[in-house]
């Protein structure tokens, strides 16, 4: 049921900033921040126009309007990753954990309205909807001191609370009975965000940013029907997902783990804009070798996990030129549609003093570090190495840097050939810089977050083909399945599914050939 209390998610009326809020930045090319040539192709189901060259008021007024994104919290990963990351970014803006700037908070530079808004009494409260088929999760963040910072209208559990029992299939189903329920949340969220309306056009929103889990009940049943209504309701509007992908190298207390991974990749391939892997293998292999962590907590996980979802936003939450919003940031790492599964790597990363002290991070150190697959949260193999290659890359580095030291190390990057990228296009190594936050303390004096579109990532889904393809071929646990109507006469929606991704597998693979372009063409 959903809670109603009080008017704390009331927001104020406001004008609209501008009337054409989803025109996206310039996509310049590795060294430029204006764009002097035709914008790249759209990325996903998302256009994107070239601003004219030397900007224009207009434009002016398209990079600093703020543009709202909805962030969606499925299942138990989903909420415990959101968590983190809303605790995050409260930290990094001076918001008190109930919604109340902090008084040395007098830095008036942030946009805060990219995730939150002003209700009538001031407080900010996130533009995040949270939603769950169980209730253990969403009850400890109401208990925990960040309880006030929420809107509780924009919070939904299930009236039974049984969950989904690590079923896709009952996930999915559940997400057809709760449908109105679930959009009535969304599509209030949505009315209320400053650039959802415009004259022109109505609900002229940025996008949705989906957190969840893979391979559990909720995060992958409920997500994948989101996902696909999510298409269907808002057909011109940018899907991000944070998509948390199970361990690979040990068996999972959950043994339907392999379907419920293939049935929501085929969402996330065909309804999805942009698809940020996390990989809990590598993540796990990082919390232990770089933070010394013996045996790391899923908190520890999780803040690992909310580093990254901060990091990657803090263009959009502080201004600059390029990639402030959605648009921009997918159009830069995304050339063609369905390549859009992305890897992240950090640095530095680390909890010991005693390196921090007697290191000094420089551009170059940072960019170069970024490139090692040690520092990479997709686990790939050996393969990384071999036939594989960047499509994109997207670096954000925080701190005082000098512009002319970013271009040296590009050229460095560039000179010792330390980046292998695909033969049909350029090599696109994009530089974002970005400020810290001025509230909380760093040990270093520049940090970097890469985003990178490689094709090594179809590793990951070779993976989760050969688990599937093992339990398929026994038609082992399948009972569950055949309780929900999808399944009660066939199973074809699993081997349409097992096919979906054997096309992207393929597609990666294509991609690493010069005539990777013909190939897209004589497959369409």
């Amino acid at each position: 049921m959903t809670p109603r209390l009080g008017s704390r998610g009331r927001r104020p009326r406001r004008r609209p900033h501008c009337t054409r809020a989803d025109r996206g930045p310039a996509s310049g090319d590795q060294q430029s921040a204006r764009c002097s040539h035709p914008a790249r192709p759209a990325a996903g189901r998302a256009a994107q126009r070239c601003l004219p060259p030397g900007g224009s008021w207009r434009a002016h007024v398209e990079r600093t309007m703020p543009r709202e994104i909805i962030t969606l919290q499925l299942g138990q990963c989903g909420n415990q990753i959101g968590f983190e990351f809303w605790k995050q970014l409260c930290a990094e803006h001076g918001i008190s954990p109930e919604g109340i700037v902090e008084e040395f908070a007098t830095e008036g530079t942030d946009r805060k309205d990219v995730f939150f808004y002003q209700a009538d009494d001031e407080h900010y409260i996130p533009r995040a909807v949270l939603l769950d088929l169980e209730p253990r999760v969403i009850h400890s963040i109401l208990n925990s001191p960040y309880a006030k910072l929420y809107n509780p209208e924009n919070i939904y559990l299930s009236e039974h609370g049984g969950g989904a029992g690590n079923n896709w299939a009952s996930g999915f189903s559940q997400g057809e009975k709760i449908h109105e329920d679930i959009f009535d949340i969304i599509d209030r969220e949505a009315d209320g965000s400053d650039s959802l309306e415009s004259q022109n056009r109505p609900r002229v929103i940025k996008g949705f940013v989906l957190c969840h889990s893979i391979a559990g009940g909720t995060g992958s049943g409920l997500g994948s029907y989101l996902l696909e209504r999510l298409n269907d309701r808002y057909p011109k509007k940018l899907v991000q997902t944070y998509s948390v992908f199970p361990y690979q190298e040990e068996m999972s207390d959950v043994v339907v783990q392999p379907y419920n991974s293939l049935l929501t990749l085929k969402r996330l391939t065909q309804n999805a804009d942009c698809v940020v892997v996390l990989d809990n293998t590598a993540l796990n292999r990082i919390a232990t070798d770089r933070l010394h962590i013996q045996n790391p907590s899923f908190s520890q996980i999780n803040q690992l996990v909310s580093t990254i979802m901060s990091a990657s936003t803090t263009t959009l939450r502080y201004p600059g030129y390029m990639n402030n919003d959605l648009i921009g940031l997918i159009a830069s790492l995304i050339p063609t549609p369905r390549l859009h599964f992305l890897m992240t790597g950090y640095t530095p990363l680390t909890t010991d003093q005693s390196v921090t002290s007697v290191r000094k991070t420089t551009v170059l150190d940072v960019m170069r570090r970024l490139l090692q697959p040690k520092n990479v949260m997709v686990s790939t193999g050996r393969d990384r190495q071999t036939n594989h290659c960047y499509i994109a890359i997207l670096n954000i580095i925080q701190g005082e840097v000098d512009p002319t030291q970013v271009h040296k190390s590009l050229q460095r990057i560039r000179e010792r050939k330390l980046a292998n990228f695909i033969p049909w296009g350029p090599a696109s190594i994009q530089v974002a810089l970005s400020r810290k936050s001025p509230y909380l303390p760093s040990a270093h004096r520049v940090s970097g977050l890469m985003m990178a579109n490689h094709t090594s990532i179809s590793s990951l889904f070779e993976s989760s083909c050969q688990q599937f393809d093992k339990l398929r071929k026994r038609d082992a646990f399948l009972e569950q399945f055949r309780k929900e109507d999808m399944f009660k006469d066939n199973f074809d929606e699993m081997d349409r599914s097992r096919e979906v991704v054997q096309e992207l597998i393929d597609e990666y693979h294509a991609a690493t050939q010069p005539d990777y372009i013909s190939w897209g063409t004589q497959e369409q």
